[in-house]
């Protein structure tokens, strides 16, 4: 049974491994930009947009948006940037993943 589980696991896409996840999410975000007017003239060319595997950060309108309930909790996005504000989640909130 883990075999077939395993195999079934190899053949699945990124976001359909992602939909796996569940995540119980909170009314206040977890993340947060800590200067917005640093991200008008970003050094590091929207680093946090390209590093998020779920596209938590989109630059619109001249300003970073935050879709905090898609985060994975994985902490590139304050590897790229210096400018975000990262802390866990309430205890019980943010994600679960269902297999490992």
């Amino acid at each position: 049974m883990e075999a077939l589980l395993m195999s079934t696991q190899k053949q699945l896409a990124v976001t359909d491994k992602l939909y796996r996840n569940r995540y119980k999410v909170d009314e206040d975000s977890h993340l947060w930009i800590k200067d917005p007017k640093m991200c008008l003239k970003c050094p590091f060319d929207f680093a946090c947009v390209r590093v998020c595997p779920t596209d938590v950060y989109k630059w619109e309108e001249n300003m970073i948006t935050i879709t905090y309930d898609a985060c994975v909790e994985c902490g590139a996005c304050r590897i790229a940037c210096y400018d975000i504000g990262w802390k866990n989640p309430k205890g019980g909130f943010g994600i679960s993943y269902k297999y490992g």
